[in-house]
């Protein structure tokens, strides 16, 4: 049985959150909360666990491997893999990117934007942004006009065409949507969503508020959270 030794762990944790409970009876919720408490160092149980990585500098494997440098780490090959399968999905349509591709469907629900909300939303560079808005009115699937409020700026809004071609493509996306979720069962995805809309609703706030424009901001938020 290969999870043997995986069980007989489980087991002496049992056991050892018996003795601390004096023979109580415990709850699996009382457990989870133990496990979480008395599992070692998660850099523990990964050294080594990426097949990209080889032996050699330990020390930057524990940097790598440290829990929020980790996470990180697996963010960005998310991402990757997100923007290869979605790539995917929009072969043999104008949509070259994941960014035209959502700049699209940003502008789909809403009447019209001015170019720089919708980058802003986009969560977009300005130059990458405004380049993605050149090609979606280049392909007819956005069209851009005068802002009467503002003269030197630009309404952007969806055309027919782009509605067609986003209800389409929306079919093939979906698969990509669940080629990036993988085997994760309905319980586990809920729980995901849950814990990136959180971080979501975290880091947009400060995207809005463009509260880390460089690296010491960043570095004294850090501390100041810390403190």
């Amino acid at each position: 049985m290969k999870s043997y030794k995986l069980i007989h762990q489980l087991i002496s944790l049992v056991e050892e959150m018996e003795k601390e409970n004096k023979g109580d009876e415990v709850s699996i919720q009382d457990f989870t909360g133990f496990l979480l408490n008395h599992v070692a160092d998660p850099a523990d149980d990964y050294v080594n666990g990426d097949i990209r990585f080889g032996n050699s500098e330990k020390m930057a494997l524990e940097v790598a491997y440290q829990l929020d440098n980790n996470i990180g780490r697996l963010f960005v090959f998310m991402s990757r893999y997100a923007k290869f399968y979605i790539k995917k999905a929009l072969d043999g349509t104008p949509l070259q990117t994941a960014e035209e591709f959502t700049g699209l469907a940003i502008l789909l629900t809403h009447d019209h934007l001015t170019k720089s909300e919708l980058i802003n939303y986009n969560l977009q560079e300005k130059t990458s942004g405004t380049e993605v808005i050149r090609r979606l009115i280049a392909a007819g699937l956005a069209t851009q006009w005068d802002n009467p409020e503002d003269k030197r700026g630009k309404y952007v809004g969806i055309t027919d065409k782009g509605k067609q071609l986003l209800y389409e493509v929306f079919v093939d996306t979906s698969y990509a949507g669940k080629m990036i979720t993988g085997k994760l069962s309905i319980p586990e995805k809920l729980t995901l969503q849950h814990l990136l809309q959180k971080l979501e609703d975290f880091h947009y706030e400060h995207h809005e508020k463009k509260t880390i424009s460089t690296k010491a901001d960043m570095k004294a938020f850090i501390e100041e959270s810390v403190d």
